[in-house]
């Protein structure tokens, strides 16, 4: 569920490449269909979250579900459906996209709504692994345009950040999917470094071959930034600044999670930002 998200679709790629049967669900099934290659072992069905029968009829006959859905003030709702839905179909073992700081009392609301969510899927009685990933490395391209004139702004002072590639926990995702051993438990996921902004902005001056610089703005200034010129909606201008306040309180630390699953080393935040160099040095 959420074939087309970044997440979904590195899986999806995955499983694909694994020659694994799977069946992708998604809004825009037709989209989906013209971008998945002839001959691979995968079902397209389309399926909207807020509609149940749709939902049943996408979910029927599968034994296992990877769920994740993008952040919205309907998330909760959502997810919720979708599990409901998976439980009527009989679907055994859920991997769910949750997030760091899941818990009833977290300082951001998002991570809130994902503990709701994972406490209803508790109570189903299927199997429930948990990945709880950190900051993606490919949120970055979001600033993208403004690194490349030069500047990276937020509201984190020098607190350092997990920063994990969605392709790393794609393939976490697959192995608890592909292996009962390591399903039912919850992994927290991180790169194999933490980097403050003003760590980022070094490295990233370092690759792109000219100065960035970091402006660090009080959390509601940096709101306002993200609202008014960014474009963001409110609610997620809310939970940008929420994670980054966040990253103070609890200062973050990587961990080897997800090279003990894997058996390889994690992707480095130096080598995402070389293989996307073009976009950090494309200017507006």
């Amino acid at each position: 569920m959420g074939a087309t998200g970044a997440t979904g679709g590195a899986l999806l790629r995955r499983l694909t490449g694994l020659g694994i049967p799977c069946r992708a669900v998604t809004r825009t099934p037709e989209a989906l269909r013209a971008t998945t290659g002839a001959g691979t072992p995968v079902e397209i069905a389309g399926a909207d979250a807020a509609d149940p029968r749709t939902l049943r009829d996408a979910l029927e006959g599968s034994t296992q579900l990877f769920l994740a859905m993008a952040n919205s003030p309907r998330q909760v709702e959502l997810e919720t459906n979708v599990v409901d839905a998976a439980v009527a179909c009989g679907v055994r073992h859920v991997v769910k996209l949750s997030a760091p700081a899941a818990e009833p009392a977290s300082p951001v609301a998002v991570s809130r709504g994902h503990r709701r969510v994972e406490e209803h899927l508790a109570a189903t009685g299927m199997t429930a692994t948990l990945l709880r990933p950190y900051a993606f490395m490919q949120k970055l391209l979001l600033n993208a345009p403004a690194v490349a004139d030069g500047v990276l702004i937020g509201a984190m002072r020098d607190a350092p950040c997990n920063y994990v590639d969605v392709r790393d926990i794609a393939d976490v995702a697959a192995e608890t999917l592909l292996r009962p051993d390591l399903a039912g438990a919850t992994y927290t996921l991180t790169g194999p470094q933490a980097f403050s902004h003003p760590e980022l902005v070094r490295l990233l001056g370092e690759l792109v071959g000219r100065p960035v610089r970091y402006i660090d703005l009080p959390p509601n200034e940096f709101h306002r930034h993200l609202v008014s010129t960014a474009g963001m909606p409110p609610w997620l201008a809310d939970h940008v600044v929420e994670i980054q306040q966040l990253a103070l309180a609890r200062p973050e630390a990587p961990n080897d999670t997800l090279e003990t699953v894997l058996g390889r080393p994690a992707r480095t935040l130096h080598d995402f930002i070389r293989e996307h160099l073009r976009a950090f040095t494309t200017t507006t």
